[in-house]
């Protein structure tokens, strides 16, 4: 008798347009899955990241925005009818010297907590109920900085502890239907860090594996979590080892 096909997921990528949002994208569609990429501006390159990867869809949303969080919800309800996997991967930072506490302005702080923690959050609750059909897996990418006095500034840190707190928590109260975890990447090399040289130097001779992390390094962390069906509530350092010093 012949092996049951394996089951196709529908999966939600945000801010995969690059970095390890696309990284992520691309493994899951590499095994069959159906992609759904999402970016609040990058609308050509969304589109055409989804016209490489079969199966896939580009949404655009902004999700620091309540309207963006429904729509994005709503378009996937409407192409799908169900959700199987969320990564929760956009997010913002400013990079602001831990000593300028000036820099560090009420409206930096409201910035980066809209996208990092309060839109994920709105993003995870929506989707539950299509998360819910199939038992369902969330992964949000989180940071070092949210474990280690580190970070591109002290608000981005802050907000990358919060979202840690918050995958504890909603891990509690959506189980047994949905597990909620988190990868917290040390120093990765994207777009977003190219011109970060004393991280990296530093990561390169501190970390235990002596270099910093490529985007498809977290992502094949994210697909293990989601991989794990008896791991929830977790906090995977993705770090070369760095957290061991």
């Amino acid at each position: 008798m012949a092996a049951p096909a394996a089951r196709v997921s529908v999966v939600v990528v945000t801010g995969s347009t690059s970095g390890i949002g696309e990284a992520t994208a691309r493994r899951f569609a590499a095994r069959g899955d159906l992609v759904v990429l999402n970016s609040a501006r990058s609308r050509e390159a969304g589109e055409r990241l989804a016209g490489e990867l079969p199966g896939a869809t580009y949404v655009q949303a902004d999700l620091a925005r309540e309207e963006g969080v429904a729509g994005l919800v709503d378009a996937v309800r409407e192409r799908h009818g169900r959700l199987d996997v969320l990564v929760n991967n956009a997010a913002t930072t400013r990079r602001i010297d831990h000593r300028d506490f000036a820099a560090a302005s009420r409206a930096v702080w409201r910035e980066i907590f809209e996208l990092n923690v309060f839109a994920t959050f709105e993003l995870t609750t929506a989707a539950l109920e299509l998360l819910r059909v199939g038992g369902g897996a969330v992964v949000n990418v989180s940071s070092h900085a949210g474990e280690r006095t580190a970070g591109s500034s002290i608000p981005y840190a802050a907000s990358k502890a919060a979202l840690n707190h918050v995958t504890r928590l909603l891990a509690r109260v959506v189980g047994p239907e949905v597990r909620v975890n988190a990868v917290a990447p040390g120093f990765t090399a994207t777009p977003w860090t190219a011109d970060w040289d004393g991280a990296r130097e530093y990561v390169e001779r501190h970390a235990p594996l002596r270099r910093v992390a490529t985007a498809d390094d977290v992502a094949g962390a994210i697909l293990a979590l989601v991989d794990a069906p008896y791991v929830t509530g977790q906090v995977l350092a993705v770090d070369g080892g760095l957290s061991t010093t």
